[in-house]
């Protein structure tokens, strides 16, 4: 379908929502389990495209890795792939060939790696050709570029026959990511020690242990439904996501402190978490450094809601799927906002402008699922177009049929309902 148009309710929202399982656990717990010969038991892997495209990439024999879009995948696999001593072309989408690679081939060179670019230095495609170890045991490596770089070494690292000490340099940005991985590592046996003010961690050669492991729900798709809660406009909605721990190792877990500024209280249950409705502040500022991914979700809740909203550590959104600030800018304008920059030290505000225009607004997507999931919330205010929704499959392919339980969701072009 090329577009699906959503209404605004007309009473309360209730819903009971089986969120998506987590693709970031997912797919560092796929890492793992490859490396101990596929020998642990996961369940509740995540159905979510990247997570797939991993599946099938540790499964084929092919020279060939098409890791299409997916970032987290080309990371991993290009670590997991070089120390294994395989033999693979790492490539992908015409935008996934755009995004930085140089940091982490650059690191794993230095531990030993045959690695060698197709086209252009510092990006994809790359051609691994094995691996003959070094003698070298520590790597300096930026920690404000990307979290993936230092997880994909941090996964392979207890493998390496003098294990791996990583010295972090400058600020470290999305460190609750880090902290997954780490928090995976150990339990699955890894022997590690993290230094976090001496910007160093250490990890012993001690090769992982196979065991079961049950993946939690994702707290990045969970943040849409807190927008859907925040914006819904009868005060008792209620809604139920199944499936998330109030101890969750997922840094967009977050969303539970930010939404509480918009509007949205938190009850975890025995089966997740329970949200309700509860007044807003008139403004909100917030560091995105270890929580990106919320971004959009919460510029576009705060536009709605006309919040003003201050955002900063929102610098790496320009090398993602697309460069999510600059789509923000252009469709915020859309429903009556806009997203500026107020210093030159990164600040961003989110500004309702106070003059939606009648117009039915049509959000383009960027190839971006991001883009389409934050912006559908702001169905619960007015009727909204989204365009290519399709792109929801890179991390919740089940997410228009779950919208569907509260609204109409109708493929416009098609001139059919998408669900219910």
């Amino acid at each position: 379908m090329n577009a699906v148009k959503l209404t605004t309710p007309t009473g309360p929202v209730r819903a009971t929502i089986p969120l998506a399982s987590s693709k970031s656990e997912s797919n560092r717990a796929l890492i793992i389990d490859a490396l101990t010969d596929f020998q642990c038991e996961l369940r509740n892997l995540s159905t979510a495209r990247d997570t797939q495209t991993m599946i099938r990439l540790l499964k084929s024999d092919d020279t060939t890795a098409d890791v299409l879009d997916a970032g987290t995948t080309m990371r991993f696999l290009t670590a997991y792939f070089a120390v294994t001593g395989q033999q693979k072309i790492m490539t992908g989408t015409p935008r996934m060939c755009e995004r930085p690679i140089g940091i982490l081939v650059d690191a794993l060179r230095t531990l030993g790696a045959d690695i060698t670019y197709v086209k252009n230095d510092g990006y994809p495609p790359l051609q691994i050709n094995g691996f003959t170890p070094s003698a070298e045991a520590k790597v300096s490596i930026r920690g404000d570029v990307s979290s993936q770089y230092i997880s994909a070494l941090l996964m392979v690292a207890p493998t390496l026959p003098n294990g791996l000490t990583l010295e972090l340099t400058g600020a470290i940005g999305s460190r609750p990511y880090i902290e997954m991985t780490l928090e995976q590592m150990v339990y699955f046996g890894a022997d590690l020690q993290a230094d976090w003010e001496a910007k160093t961690i250490t990890v012993k050669p001690k090769p992982y242990t196979p065991k079961p492991y049950a993946i939690e729900s994702d707290w990045s798709g969970a943040s849409y439904w807190y927008s859907i809660a925040a914006l819904a406009q009868d005060e008792t909605s209620e809604l139920e996501l199944l499936g998330l721990k109030a101890k969750s190792l997922q840094g967009d877990s977050a969303i539970v402190d930010i939404m509480r500024s918009l509007g949205v209280e938190s009850t975890f249950t025995d089966t997740g978490v329970r949200l309700t409705k509860q007044p807003a502040a008139t403004a909100l500022s917030w560091d995105f450094t270890h929580c990106p991914d919320l971004a959009q979700t919460v510029a576009v809740c705060a536009a709605m809601k006309g919040v003003i909203l201050t955002l900063t550590g929102i610098e790496s959104l320009k090398i993602k799927e697309t460069d999510r600030v600059a789509a923000l800018q252009a469709e915020l304008q859309k429903i009556g906002a806009e997203l500026v920059e107020i210093e030159s030290n990164h600040r961003y505000e989110v500004r309702p402008l106070g003059n939606q225009s009648a117009t039915l607004p049509s959000i383009e997507t960027y190839d971006d699922h991001r883009m389409a999931m934050a912006f559908a919330p702001v169905a619960m205010r007015r009727e909204v177009v989204i365009e290519e929704p399709g792109v929801v499959a890179k991390s919740y392919p089940s997410f228009w049929e779950d919208m569907a339980r509260i609204t109409q969701v109708q493929a416009i072009e098609e001139g059919s309902n998408v669900a219910g």
